[in-house]
């Protein structure tokens, strides 16, 4: 079959000579075949062993195959990357070690998941594990946890996971809307791991050697000594002392809102309080359709974790409205029954403010508050609320006096110190050998919690100095490569405010206040106001110069 290239540079769709098999989609004509995208991390063996096998027998079979080659990036790139997703009838993830750690894999990955929540089931989305059956890391395991996925772990695995993943997609036809994919032979599952509660544990003193080595991304885990405690660490163990009806805690993204949250509850926990934690971006589509599938799904996640024997659907009413169903079910049947203080955590809340009826939920938070200090001794004293979140509440919820975002404790997360870098490099063996360097590395990544574990740990771990990690931090295959990349996908999905950032690279004032929020709660921008903001770090304004004014 002869190639068919479909875009520029940045992809590429391939074919072989070989004969297709029995049941293949090659009969099909151009109009008809079905689109499938590949996802892979560059630069690994096996992954792109996997990736070449699957590229040539689908395109011998006729599918047309689409491989994000990212040649040439920019923001055309990021807009034809979530098209194609967007498009296709089915997504393959090839998930390695080092591959289930990509931030960017992570993300395509969550559009392919959005998107076929949006286009009932289009695309599907087919897992392949290389080598690899570990626990997957969040966002992936909230995602893929539940899906079957195929396992290659060397090449005697190759006919076996061709014929399975041929098998998977003989399901999906254009012309159709897609149906259930049946598991075939040789699929295997990976059982959600359960989270079991762990003392917390924070390095409060340098290390004479240097700390065993963990993965970089997603919360850090409740037991590791590369967490750094902050002033708002303290703030919130004291508001959950007092049990305050409503707890905010408000940062940018990956400045440490879900590590700091899981650690809070694990206090209360210790505290014997009761827990329970929702985080809003693994609610799909038909979760949040409605509001009634919303508090329906929200009281029976709650019962499930708490273990409540009575289901909200056995006490759910229709005559009622949603919010009293879901508000008496909370009263009646949670917090009646725990005999012991709730504690409740509310992790990505961003997430509610652009449904139509977030208002109508946080209205019910806040009257819940309001409650609690008309009633001191009434059922709601035995609730806190700890909700994080990135965005500005005002920018969504237009009667700020029906918002619990202007009212409890309220705790804001900022990047780290110059101290806190120091010290973390100090766990880390310090690889930065003197204060020279160390001024030199946050330089580039200023205080940025994720910048600044992942930049200690590659030069710990692959053995590097500062002079090679400042030559090739920015680049598009670096160490920061996926991280960088993601920004630029983000910004191709608002060209107002890609617009806003070459003014912002151009030494010009944020245009308005909503602009100015909206990129500081994606943490690209930092500052106190409009008139103080500026690039996050110089890693960010050097990579976005490069890629949006180059």
């Amino acid at each position: 079959m002869a190639t068919n290239a479909t875009s520029t540079s940045a992809s590429s769709v391939s074919g072989s000579p070989s004969s297709p098999a029995p049941g293949a989609a090659a009969s099909a004509g151009p109009s008809e075949k079905i689109r499938v995208v590949l996802l892979y991390k560059r630069h690994l063996p096996a992954d792109k062993y996997v990736l070449e096998l699957l590229e040539k027998e689908l395109g011998a079979h006729g599918y047309q195959v689409w491989i994000d080659r990212h040649l040439t990036l920019g923001v055309e790139w990021a807009k034809e990357i979530e098209q194609k997703i967007r498009d296709a009838h089915a997504v393959i993830g090839l998930l390695s070690e080092d591959s289930s750690r990509s931030e960017m894999i992570a993300f395509e990955i969550e559009n392919a998941h959005e998107s076929s929540q949006q286009q009932q089931g289009r695309p599907r989305l087919l897992p392949i594990r290389v080598n690899f059956t570990g626990p997957l890391p969040e966002p992936l395991s909230g995602i893929l946890d539940p899906i079957q996925y195929v396992l290659w772990e060397d090449p005697r695995d190759d006919q076996r996971v061709v014929s399975e993943v041929l098998t998977a997609l003989k399901s999906l036809a254009p012309s159709k809307p897609p149906v259930r994919i049946i598991p075939t032979k040789g699929l295997r599952l990976m059982p959600r791991p359960a989270v079991q509660p762990r003392p917390l544990a924070v390095a409060k003193t340098a290390p004479s050697m240097p700390l065993p080595l963990e993965p970089i991304g997603g919360a850090v885990p409740l037991n590791s000594e590369f967490y750094v405690v902050r002033s708002a660490d303290g703030e919130l163990r004291t508001a959950l002392t007092r049990y305050d009806s409503i707890v905010l805690i408000k940062g940018g993204r990956q400045i440490g809102k879900t590590s700091m949250l899981a650690r809070g509850l694990q206090f209360a926990r210790e505290r014997g309080a009761k827990v329970a934690l929702t985080d809003f971006q693994k609610f799909n589509a038909s979760n949040l359709e409605t509001v009634g599938n919303f508090y329906l799904s929200l009281a029976e996640s709650l019962a499930d974790q708490l273990e409540i024997s009575t289901l909200p659907s056995d006490v759910w009413d229709e005559r009622r409205g949603p919010n009293v169903n879901f508000e008496r079910f909370i009263r009646r049947e949670v917090l009646a029954k725990l005999n012991a203080p709730l504690v409740w955590g509310l992790d990505e809340v961003d997430r509610l403010f652009v449904c139509s009826y977030g208002s109508e939920v946080f209205g019910l938070f806040r009257s819940w508050h309001n409650e609690r200090a008309l009633d001191p001794s009434g059922p709601w004293a035995g609730l806190t609320l700890a909700i994080a979140y990135a965005t500005e509440a005002h920018l969504f919820i237009t009667d700020m006096n029906q918002s619990p975002f202007n009212i409890g404790t309220r705790l804001v997360l900022e990047d780290f110190t110059s101290e806190q870098v120091a010290d973390l490099n100090r766990r880390n063996g310090s690889p930065l050998k003197n204060p020279g360097e160390l001024d030199r590395f946050r330089q580039l990544v200023d205080g940025h919690p994720f910048l600044v574990r992942r930049g200690l740990h590659e030069m710990v771990s692959k053995k590097t100095d500062i002079a090679a990690f400042e030559s090739q931090a920015d680049r598009d295959e670096g160490i920061f490569g996926d991280h960088l990349r993601r920004i630029l996908v983000l910004l191709a999905r608002d060209p107002a405010l890609t617009e806003v950032v070459k003014a912002l690279l151009r030494g010009q004032p944020c245009p308005t206040p909503e602009s100015f929020y909206r990129l500081r709660s994606a943490g690209v921008i930092t500052g106190g106001s409009q008139a103080e903001s500026k690039f996050r770090c110089q890693l960010y304004a050097a990579y976005l110069k490069r890629h949006l004014l180059g």
